[in-house]
């Protein structure tokens, strides 16, 4: 498997498969051909259908600076390999001079139509069942076990991480207004951050202040904010809400916070191994629900709990995103993208204390519904997998 670097990526938003991806993309045509003096790049699939919501010709613009480009939107033709599939062709005094096939698999990962994939692998396991039995052999903890692999500098690349993700929250608390895309989205983290009544419950406090925390970082992303995709852009704001609430409730370090990352990355790292993140490719299932899932084992890390109440805590936040579509209403990571976050956040700390009690009694593991959840995702239509084509998308009539 790769490295969690290839998780969490800091950029800005609003979507990894649809800015990032497309970006590094670019770039990597451009320095493939620097004598090009045009470029021509063709979207296909749901790149081309949902490209300009999610700003996906600024992207590649803006990464092609300084080179005359062409961007073609293609909805017709096929994309047997992936939907998010692009094509890039060099020019030179009128002559093509090369080209090349991308597709952008979400997370900001991008793959070629090159036949060797040339990313490191770093670890030899490719499944939880296969770490969990080497984790306990040698009775040590998943944070540990990724830290041997990704050596000890992985930790300043955490550290990194977490003080993006502090700050996309501290922005979004502080910025109000209304989000850009023309369905005049008012940004409402500060609102809920602030709103407290003077008899709120524990309870209430809690899922007020989550919520504030993950609608700040999805809004910051919606916005053309700096963000860390955790494992997408859409999902940015579940991990970090969710750690942010728990240090400051129970004071835990940031050494402790970096090992709760760790554990959340080697997760990632297992789904887009053995299925996909891509909403395009699986639904927001792959999406949500892979950011729900990393967010609960972060918090059974951060906790200290078992190994297999880690699995348990990221099995049940995965089960019950099965089947969830992806239809962002005219394309824009928005409607329902900000909402999702903050209930899938919320429902990270529900798996974590199912974790505590119940996970004894598991009959399922993590393993069996990734493959569940891919082989949903390959099941559902197109018209719900990132086409804003059908569902909420579809019905949504702006008032």
């Amino acid at each position: 498997m790769k490295s969690i670097r290839s998780i969490f990526k800091i950029g800005y938003g609003p979507s990894s498969s649809h800015t990032m991806g497309p970006a590094y993309a670019a770039l990597q045509f451009s320095e493939a051909y620097p004598d090009a003096d045009c470029i021509r790049v063709i979207l296909y699939g749901s790149l081309a259908k949902t490209g300009k919501g999610h700003s996906t010709d600024r992207a590649i613009l803006e990464s092609l600076a300084g080179v005359q480009t062409e961007i073609v939107w293609d909805t017709e033709t096929e994309t047997p390999y992936h939907p998010n599939t692009l094509d890039f062709i060099a020019f030179r005094e009128g002559k093509e001079i090369g080209r090349k096939q991308f597709y952008s698999i979400g997370g900001g990962e991008i793959r070629s139509s090159d036949p060797v994939d040339t990313a490191a692998e770093l670890y030899p396991e490719k499944s939880f069942g296969e770490i969990a039995r080497i984790c306990k052999e040698r009775n040590i903890r998943l944070s540990d076990y990724v830290f041997e692999h990704e050596g000890e500098e992985i930790k300043s690349f955490l550290f990194a991480v977490w003080n993006t993700m502090n700050n996309a929250v501290r922005e979004g608390l502080i910025k109000t207004g209304t989000l850009p895309g023309g369905l005049h989205v008012d940004r409402k983290a500060q609102f809920l951050y602030n709103q407290r009544h003077i008899d709120e419950s524990p309870q209430t406090r809690e899922n007020r202040l989550v919520c504030s925390y993950a609608f700040a970082v999805s809004e910051q992303n919606a916005d053309c904010g700096i963000i860390v995709t955790a494992p997408t852009c859409g999902s940015c704001g579940v991990v970090p809400a969710v750690l942010k609430y728990m240090k400051e409730k129970n004071d835990f370090s940031d050494e402790d916070i970096l090992c709760a990352l760790a554990v959340a990355g080697l997760v990632g790292v297992i789904v887009s191994t053995n299925a996909s993140v891509s909403g395009a490719e699986c639904g927001c299932q792959a999406e949500i629900g892979t950011a729900c899932s990393m967010a609960a084992a972060a918090l059974a890390e951060l906790f200290e709990m078992g190994i297999d109440q880690i699995e348990y805590a990221a099995e049940v936040a995965m089960e019950h995103h099965l089947g969830l579509t992806c239809d962002p209403v005219c394309g824009l990571v928005q409607i329902p993208c900000i909402e999702r976050n903050a209930v899938a956040a919320m429902r990270a700390i529900n798996a974590l204390s199912l974790a505590n009690f119940l996970y004894g009694s598991r009959k399922v593991s993590f393993d069996v519904v990734v493959e569940a959840m891919y082989q949903t995702g390959r099941d559902l239509s197109h018209l719900y997998r990132e086409t804003s084509e059908g569902g909420l998308a579809k019905l949504y009539v702006q008032k």
